[in-house]
């Protein structure tokens, strides 16, 4: 109870900095994460889900956030229908993309499995529907095996996902790769079912810079 309390006051936290550095923006201040993405990082780290932090660190918040909100609610609806072994979740101004990696690749390996490319090209087809986001590729690993292991193995599978994606037209420009290697374990390493869920490519979206002008210029009084 006490963890789950600190981490509703850390969002709290990130959320009203957040608004306050969007509050300047809509006076003129040049939109960028700025201190945005330093309070999402710190609460990404805390909470072991840098997912979550880099898109505290992107949001704007204020009725710009709104706006780049009903962008993202629209499309994560898309991705809801034609993802059928993701999981989905809207979070704040972003998305939050979670493939298993049981399903992208065979044990210890990087290559993508023939199921996995039919789902990567749906998902390839959404992204350049909507090209005013950016990417954020994440490859997690469980605890089996040697941690420099996980770690390379993670970088992998992020950087795979990433140049398939690419290989069907989506902009190398908007995306970002990182393993974690064995580092933020979404369940415990103790069961078989823990270990499947940690194994796995986190897939953040949010907003560009050019929909967040968009965003503030359409919501300016």
């Amino acid at each position: 109870m006490r963890k789950l309390t600190s981490i509703g006051l850390m969002i709290g936290l990130a959320l009203q900095l957040v608004a306050c550095s969007a509050s300047k923006t809509t006076k003129g201040t040049a939109i960028g994460t700025g201190s945005g993405a330093v309070v999402g990082g710190v609460i990404g780290k805390q909470l072991g889900n840098t997912a979550l932090g880099a898109i505290l660190g992107a949001a704007i918040g204020g009725a710009a956030g709104s706006y780049i909100g009903s962008r993202m609610d629209k499309q994560a609806e898309e991705l809801q229908k034609e993802l059928a072994d993701a999981e989905v979740n809207r979070v704040g101004e972003g998305i939050q993309v979670t493939l298993k990696s049981g399903l992208l690749f065979d044990t210890n390996k990087s290559t993508l499995q023939p199921a996995a490319k039919t789902e990567l090209q749906e998902f390839a087809s959404n992204l350049n529907k909507y090209p005013d986001t950016i990417l954020l590729i994440e490859g997690h690993a469980d605890s089996q095996g040697e941690e420099a292991y996980n770690q390379k193995l993670s970088e992998q599978r992020a950087s795979t996902v990433a140049n398939f994606l690419i290989q069907q037209n989506v902009d190398p420009a908007r995306i970002t790769t990182k393993g974690y290697g064995e580092t933020q374990p979404k369940m415990s390493n103790d069961t078989p079912e823990g270990r499947a869920a940690n194994r796995r490519v986190e897939i953040v979206i949010v907003a560009n810079d050019k929909l967040k002008q968009e965003a503030v210029a359409n919501t300016k009084s």
